[in-house]
């Protein structure tokens, strides 16, 4: 293990390093969005737009990202639609992430009692004011532990924004093994910076997820 090597890599895997947040993060908020917006579709039961979503969960959910990453990236262009790999980086974990948040904002929205609604109509809230005081926001409370998990599940699978020639930590790692062979503190690097992404999140969640078991045991 040369560790002069190590260090001397350093600010490539840094430059890496926020390069693969920036995307994947992106991907994520985008990911949160389209998610939120499809359970909503999902639950009021909105004709078409329903059968829309429906067809778009099952053909995210059963697509590799990579094979999604490589449709936008390469094919896209054969239309005349061109994008940059750090914009197809995000919009691919994006729609792969929406079709995953939709499922988990799904649950959480048919996990609530219709008594909540009733009781809040009961009050002189109108159907869309129930949804979105009283419904939606103990949906997502709920589905915090689902989310934190794709969270993470989305962010590992930035590894393979790589084979689009995105700079990011996977693609640092392979080219300076390609150029210099030294696979052992690369690959050792590579681990380092992916738990420093990663970490903060899974404890962040852990956190989160005992606060909210002893809220309900409070309640």
């Amino acid at each position: 293990m040369d560790w002069d090597v190590m260090i001397s890599y350093l600010p490539l895997y840094k430059d890496a390093l926020l390069l693969t947040l920036k995307t994947g993060w992106q991907g994520v908020l985008l990911a949160f969005m389209i998610g939120v917006l499809c359970a909503v579709i999902t639950h009021l039961k909105v004709p078409v737009l329903r059968q829309i979503t429906g067809i778009y969960i099952e053909l995210f959910r059963n697509t590799p990202l990579l094979v999604q990453l490589f449709f936008l990236y390469f094919a896209l262009p054969k239309i005349g639609i061109r994008i940059s790999a750090q914009l197809c980086g995000s919009l691919g974990l994006g729609l792969l992430g929406g079709a995953y948040m939709t499922e988990t904002f799904r649950s959480g929205l048919e996990n609530i009692a219709p008594i909540q609604s009733a009781s809040a109509q009961s009050l002189g809230m109108n159907k869309l004011q129930t949804f979105r005081y009283v419904i939606l926001p103990q949906a997502v409370s709920s589905s915090v532990p689902g989310l934190l998990a794709n969270v993470i599940f989305l962010l590992k699978e930035t590894s393979v924004f790589s084979t689009i020639s995105l700079m990011d930590l996977m693609f640092t790692a392979k080219d300076l093994i390609g150029m210099y062979a030294k696979t052992i503190e690369c690959l050792t690097l590579l681990v380092i910076f992916y738990l420093i992404m990663l970490l903060p999140v899974s404890i962040l969640g852990s956190i989160i997820e005992r606060r909210l078991r002893h809220a309900e045991f409070g309640n």
